[in-house]
């Protein structure tokens, strides 16, 4: 599927920054189309169907969040924040209100379009696919369960297995801790921030080429953590 097969919804009242998002998508290309309030934001939401939603929290009518809920109503479609709010507070509170990933003002055009790559790829790639993912000499098959390294086979736990599969559902998005906990764990263990940092060091000491510095998976931090996936080869 080519890039101009994509639609984006951008929802933002700046016109200025409007017409950045719209030059720097198109050029990609990809499909544009825009709102400027939240409520306009839902109704080209329900006429255009979007492969992609961007979202300004700070809208003129309502707040973003709300914008999503209402979305989330109707649609699974991917949304991406982008908002000058860098408190952790209120990442979280638009993650939970249904948003895939939250991009801060002012931001890298390099790395939005990575974001914007990988929350297409997740939607396009179906949920039952379970994909290899490749840690620089190491490969790990989710579907076997088998993690094989540069000179060996390397040992992984079934939890360490089900971190990983969780993170690799949404590879390239942000998965909070409480999602995380959620669906690896189990909802008894939800609070349990000091046990999932604990399995990430671990995965990071099998996995990432230097632990110390993950280049693979990635801290958001005070909210989640990120599968960040070797970039493919886009269609343009």
């Amino acid at each position: 599927m080519t890039s101009a097969m994509f639609l984006i919804l951008i929802v933002e009242d700046d016109p200025g920054l409007r017409a950045i998002l719209r030059t720097l998508l198109q050029a990609w290309p990809y499909r544009v189309v825009e709102a400027s309030t939240g409520e306009r934001g839902v109704i080209e939401a329900r006429s255009h169907r979007p492969d992609l939603m961007i979202v300004d929290l700070g809208l003129p009518d309502c707040d973003g969040a709300t914008v999503i809920r209402e979305v989330r109503k109707f649609s699974p479609v991917p949304i991406l924040v982008l908002s000058a709010r860098a408190m952790e507070v209120e990442k979280i509170a638009a993650l939970d209100a249904g948003a895939d990933d939250y991009v801060t003002k002012p931001f890298s055009a390099p790395e939005l379009l990575a974001r914007v790559r990988a929350a297409l790829r997740r939607a396009t790639r179906g949920t039952d696919r379970l994909p290899l993912l490749r840690f620089g000499p190491v490969t790990v098959d989710l579907t076997a369960r088998t993690t094989l390294g540069p000179d060996s086979n390397l040992h992984l736990t079934p939890l360490e297995y089900r971190v990983l599969e969780c993170l690799a559902r949404s590879a390239g998005m942000i998965v909070t801790q409480q999602q995380l906990i959620r669906e690896a764990w189990g909802p008894e263990r939800i609070g349990d921030a000091r046990g999932v940092r604990s399995y990430i060091k671990t995965l990071r000491q099998k996995l990432e080429p230097d632990p110390r510095r993950p280049r693979f998976l990635i801290t958001e931090a005070g909210v989640g953590y990120r599968l960040q996936l070797q970039e493919e080869p886009a269609d343009k």
